[in-house]
């Protein structure tokens, strides 16, 4: 076509002939010199659009516009055709209605302004009719349209964050664990624009959903201008590959994004070689190659041979790096019980706080310590482990330690490498179960807590259930102790609620795990005073003349220390 035509007569009707024949949309892909670049056949509903860029810089449109055809004789321009535009960056998109193989209408579509949410919106021009186009008109919008686009483009092009469909399907946990998902991809920078659950089903083993599903979400991919699909479960290789083909998109699992967020978030050494060692142990199975990426290596005089693929490079080279990672970390767990063997040596109780991601943990923490930890309304805000001391209010001395926030089909892969970090909770004499008490599915993310101190090997330690964020709720819930006599206390860690009386109940538990022992000590011994003072809990001393006598609260282990220093 020449190069001022938008659309020719001779091609609008030659595409209207062949719809009608064949009762199928065709689309044709023109540059702006009037060349057909591609054509494409889809169904009665759709046709695929493909990807295409004549024009080099990114902050201008593809320099490509679309033609296509409706079977049905109606020419308005669908969602689809609209996200189709703006996703693709397409200068125009033109749909033309078709009865009976002759053009009945057709609508030309431009990217306009930026909306307020930061997207854009579109222009339509129509209905036109197809044998009398304003040619100069139209060809003209597209420069000012693609003017429009790059001004928007200067002030947000970098700054926009991945739009992501989440997919998932029921499997009877008594929640929508989609709203979870949703939590997590907010926190790595994700803006969720839909969210598909399927009804309970058996999974497909080619693509989780089934075809027919992973089809109609294609086309909610280019109605919304997603580029990312997060799927609820852990995908296979092939799910993952067959999912991208048909949705033409990016997909990713629940894992990949929790990995994600960890790499973000990780601060100290340890933390960023536990996180690589779980990236790496997850991606090693996943590894796939196409066309050109499974050819052998090497090639001519001295590479002859069976040769190797590069998937097998690839895999090789985890492998080691995999090795690297777990001598590198055994290092850094030897340095870490160094120190905690010291504090073990101080006799001072240790305190574990466990708790959901997003429980409050860190908040806690800052309000009982002072520790300035970076805490927010996030999903694992912090993930590096913090140790601080604290003084209880009648003098009792603990460390109280910090760990990474638990949460539901926490991947496999980054347990085993954080084992070794949520091991002090093993140490710990007493746990403090930080639970959100805001939240509606609470009990099940209490449930999966239990689950993860039980595989840890501390599911017998004794516990103090803190229900944290009760300033949030409508009613003050009712005190009582757990069915199996565990200790509750409700608090807001934000505001200072319930404080007081959680580090007296955290000290009752303490010295409830101590016994009581009154002994003389003569000032000859006086060392023996200095050890008391230091790891246990005075309750009376009297100064006699032959020594001190001195009622406390000690640990049997304690007991056993004092007997060799009397």
């Amino acid at each position: 076509m020449g190069q001022r035509e938008f659309a020719s007569e001779e091609l609008i009707i030659v595409m209207a002939e062949l719809t009608g024949e064949i009762n199928r949309e065709i689309s044709v892909c023109i540059d702006r010199d009037g060349s057909v670049l591609d054509v494409s056949v889809g169904d009665n509903k759709k046709s695929n659009v493909p990807a295409m860029r004549t024009v080099r810089n990114e902050d201008r449109l593809c320099g490509v516009r679309c033609l296509h055809t409706h079977p049905n004789g109606d020419g308005r321009p669908s969602a689809v055709d609209l996200g189709t535009m703006r996703s693709l960056l397409l200068d125009s998109m033109a749909s033309m209605g078709v009865s009976e193989g002759k053009p009945t209408q057709l609508y030309a579509s431009f990217i306009g302004d930026k909306t307020e949410d930061g997207g854009r919106e579109a222009l339509v021009y129509g209905p036109l009719r197809p044998h009398r186009l304003p040619q100069s008109q139209l060809m003209a919008e597209i420069f000012i349209s693609d003017d429009r686009f790059r001004s928007i483009a200067k002030e947000n092009i970098l700054a926009e964050p991945e739009r992501a469909i989440l997919v998932g399907i029921d499997g009877g946990e008594g929640y929508d664990t989609l709203d979870e998902l949703e939590e997590l991809a907010r926190t790595a920078g994700a803006e969720v624009v839909f969210r598909s659950r399927s009804k309970r089903r058996p999974i497909d083993n080619a693509t989780y959903i089934g075809s027919g599903k992973a089809e109609e979400l294609s086309l909610k991919c280019s109605e919304l201008e997603a580029d990312l699909f997060v799927f609820d479960d852990e995908l296979s290789a092939i799910q993952q590959r067959n999912l991208e083909d048909i949705l033409g998109a990016r997909v990713i699992d629940r894992t990949t994004l929790i990995l994600d967020i960890f790499a973000s978030r990780a601060q100290s050494r340890e933390g960023k070689l536990q996180v690589e060692l779980a990236q790496l142990k997850y991606r090693l199975p996943r590894l796939l190659g196409q066309g050109q990426a499974l050819s052998r290596l090497g090639g001519g005089i001295g590479t002859r041979g069976p040769g190797e693929k590069k998937l097998e490079v690839n895999r090789r080279r985890i492998r080691r790096r995999i090795f690297e990672l777990e001598r590198e970390l055994q290092d850094v767990e030897r340095q870490r019980g160094l120190r905690s063997d010291g504090r073990r040596d101080s006799r001072m109780p240790l305190v574990a706080l466990v708790g959901y991601t997003n429980a409050g943990k860190s908040t806690l923490l800052n309000t009982l310590t002072n520790a300035g930890v970076l805490a927010e309304d996030k999903l694992f805000a912090t993930l590096d482990p913090v140790v601080r001391q604290i003084t209880l209010p009648g003098g009792t001395n603990a460390i109280l330690s910090d760990t990474v926030g638990f949460i539901n089909k926490l991947p496999h892969d980054l347990v085993n490498a954080f084992r070794a970090t949520l091991e002090e909770v093993n140490r710990a004499e007493l746990i403090l179960h930080v639970i959100d008490a805001s939240s509606s599915y609470h009990e099940k993310q209490m449930q999966v807590v239990e689950q993860v101190l039980s595989s840890l090997g501390a599911g017998q330690t004794p516990v103090i259930e803190v229900f944290n964020k009760c300033d949030l709720l409508a009613e003050s819930p009712a005190r009582s102790k757990a069915a199996d006599e565990r200790m509750r206390v409700f608090i807001s860690a934000k505001h200072g609620e319930g404080v007081e009386e959680l580090l007296a109940m955290t000290e009752e538990r303490l010295n409830s795990l101590r016994r009581e022992v009154e002994v003389l000590i003569p000032y000859s011994r006086y060392e023996a005073m200095n050890f008391i003072y230091r790891v246990g809990t005075i309750i009376s001393e009297e100064h006699c003349e032959d020594g001190t006598r001195v009622r406390a609260y000690l640990s049997e282990a304690d007991m056993g220390q004092l007997g060799k220093l009397l």
